[in-house]
């Protein structure tokens, strides 16, 4: 029984040779995030939830770059499995239209309904000159974050590509770098230092694009520079033409990752306006909360990842289905297990944590209670996270939109809208019920797992 959910060494090298890189620059990404959450808060409440709201409809951006890239490193993985390199070159080809037309989307959306979207955020109790003064510094940090959407879109297509094709390491340098020009100057710009303006958020935002470009320049640099070595990154650019057939087949199998992150992303944004209508405090405790648990998911979601990596590469190299149920389940078993610790790290500082911010002591208490429930939840998550990515490498888009999106859609947003307007119960009952909602989903992804229908070789002609 434990061989089944426990791997033996040379399970834990493959893991751990794909997933650490991941990890790494996860984990340093998400603790300067909270460095940077940080600094924001001791600015001032206004400040801080105008930067959790702007930072909420980016996450929707943010996902859908992860849907185009993922759906076509679907493909990249199996066709690196199958030692295919113009495989992998037209799927990077890929990668970079649909980065470049989401980025142009996205800003079209931003500039033109940027500020209607902040405003469905203010709706709950609060002064309203606090709420004013939230939109102003929302607005403000919004403009200047439009700068970095293209940069980000652009570091995604090539760092999945590098993580698919085994080279996690130099995503995870570029975004070492990354993080350390962002921290660095969100110091200098944020507080005035070394002669530099005091610029708040304003401030915060440059240091955030600043860095969305140093990543670029690092991760696309290094992949052209050793295009002789990987011979996958030669003549991206010369030709953005492609076979038909490949187009159509990550049209298809691509197009619901990218629709269900819309929809999963966005659901999400509903959900937390849904928590905003409990009073402007919530706003600011979900921010505390939100930033503690981006640090703590770091391993369940670098994990998914691996997940799809690993079980996509065995897919197209042909791998047995035994083989690859063997290794699924144990991936899967290694995720969760994972979390259990996280989450029990994560209740023994959920009363430490909110202390950090400059705000008062009804939002630190409402963020000590938010970040229990996230921690209990965390296991649950991980499963999640883990059946997605299984049910993704082999192609079962559709399945995952239904799973995932479909889900979040006609259960956890309903369910959140209801109790927010037709109910009086308070925001932490509220949140603890709507997460609840994870656990029957997981005993969908079961069922789905069982089934095996992901089981399939999409490069294989």
């Amino acid at each position: 029984m434990l061989k089944k959910f426990i791997g033996d060494k040379a399970f834990y090298r493959r893991v751990l040779l794909v997933a650490v890189p991941i990890i790494i620059q996860n984990a340093i990404t998400n603790f300067v995030a909270l460095l940077d959450n940080i600094m924001v808060g001791q600015v001032g409440t206004v400040e801080m939830s105008g930067v959790s709201i702007v930072n909420q409809l980016m996450f929707v951006f943010n996902l859908c770059i992860f849907g185009a890239v993922s759906g076509a490193g679907i493909f990249t993985a199996q066709y690196y499995g199958s030692k295919d390199d113009d495989g992998v070159r037209n799927t990077l080809r890929f990668k970079i239209i649909s980065c470049v037309v989401l980025t142009l989307l996205g800003i079209g959306v931003f500039v033109f309904g940027g500020e209607l979207l902040i405003k469905q955020y203010l709706k709950g109790e609060g002064d309203p000159l606090q709420v004013a003064n939230t939109l102003e510094s929302a607005m403000g940090y919004l403009k200047i974050m439009l700068v970095g959407l293209l940069p980000f879109a652009l570091s995604n297509a090539y760092a999945s590509t590098l993580r698919e094709t085994n080279n996690g390491t130099v995503p995870m340098t570029g975004g070492i770098i990354a993080v350390v020009v962002n921290l660095v100057f969100n110091y200098v710009l944020i507080f005035g230092k070394f002669g530099a303006p005091k610029m708040g958020v304003n401030g915060a935002a440059i240091a955030t694009v600043l860095s969305r470009y140093v990543e670029l320049a690092v991760v696309a640099g290094w992949s052209h520079i050793n295009r002789n070595k990987h011979r996958y990154f030669k003549s991206v650019y010369r030709s953005f033409k492609m076979p038909v057939r490949l187009f159509k087949d990550i049209m298809i199998k691509g197009m619901p990752l990218l629709i269900n992150e819309a929809f999963w992303a966005s659901g999400m944004a509903i959900l937390n306006q849904c928590y905003s209508t409990r009073g402007y405090d919530v706003v600011a405790a979900l921010n505390i909360s939100t930033t503690l648990f981006n640090l703590a998911s770091v391993v369940f979601l670098s994990m998914g990842n691996t997940v799809g990596i690993i079980i996509g590469q065995m897919l197209g190299a042909g791998k047995s289905e035994k083989e690859v149920r063997a290794e699924d389940t144990r991936l899967i078993a290694t995720s969760v297990m994972s979390c259990f610790v996280f989450g029990l790290l994560t209740l023994s500082v959920s009363g430490v944590f909110p202390m950090i911010y400059n705000t008062t002591d009804s939002i630190r208490a409402l963020a000590t209670k938010l970040i229990c429930v996230t921690a209990v939840m965390m296991p649950f998550n991980a499963y999640l996270n883990s059946v997605y990515f299984t049910l993704r490498s082999g192609g079962q888009t559709a399945v995952t939109f239904i799973f995932d999106s479909l889900f979040v859609w006609t259960a956890c947003v309903p369910l959140a809208y209801c109790i927010s307007e037709f109910t009086a119960i308070a925001i932490v009952p509220m949140f603890f019920i709507c997460h609840a909602a994870d656990i029957l989903k997981s005993a969908i992804g079961a069922v789905m797992i069982h089934q095996g229908k992901w089981l399939k070789t999409l490069v294989g002609e």
